[in-house]
């Protein structure tokens, strides 16, 4: 799915959260915001590039936004 992260810190680490991207298409590949599809008013501020991140993630430090996988039946 195509997401974009949410770098969490805590603990003296940092973590990433995938958020499925809403309207992926409207970037430009300059963009200072991503909006993201659980949340339609809320959105990731400076962001890496969109990336496909599969569904069954099992990179140590990395996890799914809850609300982005029951959005895809999760």
């Amino acid at each position: 799915m195509l997401a974009t992260q949410e770098r969490v810190h805590a603990d003296g680490r940092t973590d990433i959260v995938w958020h499925k991207a809403a309207d992926p298409e409207r970037c430009n590949g300059e963009c200072d915001w991503h909006p993201i599809a659980c949340n339609p008013s809320e959105g990731i501020v400076a962001p890496g590039p969109f990336k496909d991140v599969p569904l069954d993630l099992d990179e140590p430090g990395e996890r799914w936004c809850p609300d982005c996988l029951a959005i895809n039946g999760r």
